[in-house]
């Protein structure tokens, strides 16, 4: 069926039912993949699949299929999909859209909901409950309940120009169970309309050029929405000898093994007192909030240039002395063009180079004692992925303590992270979705045994697809992290030691293989075994005892060899 922007003149009207218009609907619009879990309230969404080439991954949870949806929007920058039934399979994907919305990625859940003239007592109906779009209302970026097949399109293409036009977060959208299987009136497909990206205001950036031209001490930090401008970032630190510090979202837009890269290092004391002492601090696509920094936002003495295309950012947390809002590729461009011509970065870029090398030795220093037994695991995974493998994390110990800031990578490769929110259980799911967007590239999830058990059910869904998937599971025996605070606080550890696990026998029994590691190079063997073997490989590496600590490393380059 032709398609048509919303400015195209009215055409002959068709009979659709809700199901198929909105399936013709995400079909304009490039859908090609879905997620979800088929349901008696949502199989008229499914009857219209295959008609309109939309290929369908079922997960084991709806949780699952959020996460997984989640990964395919940020590996093929595209909008996730996702579908759920009524009730509580919504509520299910409830804590991936809280995700979504707290990492800004593009996912779009679609739900039936209650019919529409259906009365505001309850009356018993299946999968009934009070409101499904107040429930979303509260998490996601917008939760929208059409009235009629005809909105049904309107609704989709609204949601793709939100993704395209704003900090792109998830939307949620509800038809009314009547009319997904009511037949109406409804025209042409309508899709969002082509837009120019937004570039910064012209008079903001010649004073952003001015100022980072004219810095003793220029320093950048970048997060996820920096990720579509790695060329720019690059040459614009290159041009001003600036140090670039990362967001976990933002990890690896630089090569971690730049010398002036510092990672993922806004946890550290060290990193923080240099940003803070920064004449001019260039944040693209940040926060600077405080679950990337891990307390309290610093106190800066120089000026703060901000450049994101959400204009709150511009005022939330650490506000703005130069805003810069718009698209980070299209702005930094024009950064670049408006920085006065200068033969040199006022500090000599050896002298840079040195300071971003003791920056990293103190950051080191600071978690040596807690992070040692985790490097040489590191490097092991490390020395067996290529330069353009995806890795998902859970949030556990293994993963912000030891894999964001010691395990480099670079443009070519991906760390996905659920930040912020901080939700466990991302790991495996998402890292079946960053597979099936592009399965050529290798992906290795990394998780914990506590966050790794809130969505183990997956492994039979990566077996049932056959994803050559190692699942790398650091096993502390429980709530590492959580009894590291008990114990810290001076309590007494309580419900956060768990019986073992047989973790490899478990993913065998999900159709799957599994394996101990228990050397760093049993480690490396058996992920280079995996990423041939079709079907998920759970490696558990145990670590009730560690491995003999390494030596201060010299570089990123050398604390973990590729």
């Amino acid at each position: 069926m032709p398609e048509v922007t919303m400015s195209d003149p009215p055409a002959a009207r068709t009979l659709l039912t809700g199901g198929e218009a909105l399936v013709r609907a995400l079909a304009a619009h490039g859908v090609t993949r879905a997620f979800g879990i088929p349901g008696t309230h949502n199989l008229e969404i499914y009857r219209h699949l295959a008609a309109h080439r939309i290929d369908h991954l079922t997960p084991r949870h709806e949780q699952g299929a959020g996460y997984a949806a989640d990964a395919y929007a940020r590996v093929s920058g595209r909008p996730g999909v996702a579908i759920t039934t009524t009730g509580p399979a919504l509520l299910n994907i409830a804590a991936a859209v809280g995700q979504a919305y707290s990492d800004s990625v593009p996912l779009l859940v679609v739900s039936p909901g209650m019919p529409l003239r259906h009365p505001r007592q309850p009356t018993g109906l299946l999968h009934e409950m009070r409101s499904q779009t107040e429930a979303l209302r509260g998490i996601a970026a917008v939760s929208h309940r059409v009235s009629s097949v005809e909105e049904i399109g309107v609704a989709v293409a609204r949601a793709f120009t939100l993704f395209r036009t704003r900090r792109p977060r998830p939307v949620h959208i509800e038809v009314p169970l009547d009319l997904l299987t009511a037949a109406e009136p409804a025209g042409p497909v309508r899709t969002a309309p082509p837009l120019s990206p937004a570039t910064a205001d012209p008079g903001a950036l010649a004073a952003a050029g001015e100022a980072l031209r004219s810095a003793a001490r220029p320093a950048i930090v970048l997060g996820g929405g920096a990720r579509g401008a790695a060329a720019e970032c690059l040459r614009l630190a290159e041009e001003l000898g600036a140090l670039v510090v990362t967001s976990a979202n933002g990890k690896g837009i630089v090569a971690e093994t730049h010398p002036l890269s510092l990672g993922v290092s806004l946890h550290s004391r060290a990193v923080r007192r240099r940003l803070a002492e920064s004449d001019v601090l260039l944040a693209v696509g940040t926060e600077l909030a405080e679950s990337d920094l891990w307390e309290p936002l610093p106190a800066l003495t120089g000026t703060l240039v901000r450049a994101d295309i959400d204009p709150a950012q511009m005022y939330a947390g650490l506000p703005a002395d130069i805003p810069l809002t718009g698209d980070a590729r299209h702005t930094l461009r024009a950064l670049l063009d408006a920085l006065p011509s200068a033969p040199a970065p006022a500090a000599g870029i050896d002298t840079v180079h040195r300071a971003v090398t003791a920056l990293r030795h103190e950051r080191n220093a600071e978690t040596r004692s807690q992070d040692a037994h985790l490097l040489p695991y590191l490097a092991a995974i490390g020395s067996a992925l290529p330069a353009d493998a995806v890795l998902t994390s859970d949030s556990a110990q293994c993963c912000y303590y030891g894999a964001i800031p010691h395990l480099p990578i670079g443009p070519e490769g991906r760390y996905l992270h659920p930040t912020g929110f901080g939700t466990l259980g991302y790991a495996l799911p998402a890292a079946i979705g960053a597979k099936t967007a592009d399965p050529a590239r290798p992906v290795v999830a990394l998780s914990g045994d506590g966050g790794l058990q809130f969505s183990v059910q997956e492994l039979a869904t990566a077996a049932q697809l056959r994803l050559p998937l190692p699942v790398v599971v650091f096993d502390n025996g429980g709530y590492g992290e959580i009894r590291d605070e008990m114990v810290s606080r001076g309590d007494r550890p309580t419900a956060v030691d768990l019986p073992p696990v047989d973790l490899p026998a478990l993913a065998r029994a999900y159709g799957g293989h599994g394996v101990r590691a228990d050397s760093p190079e049993a480690l490396a063997e058996a992920l280079r075994r995996a990423l041939d073997t079709p079907g998920p490989t759970l490696i558990a590496v145990p670590l009730t005892t560690a491995p003999a600590p390494v030596p201060a490393p010299v570089s990123a380059s050398e604390e973990l060899p590729r």
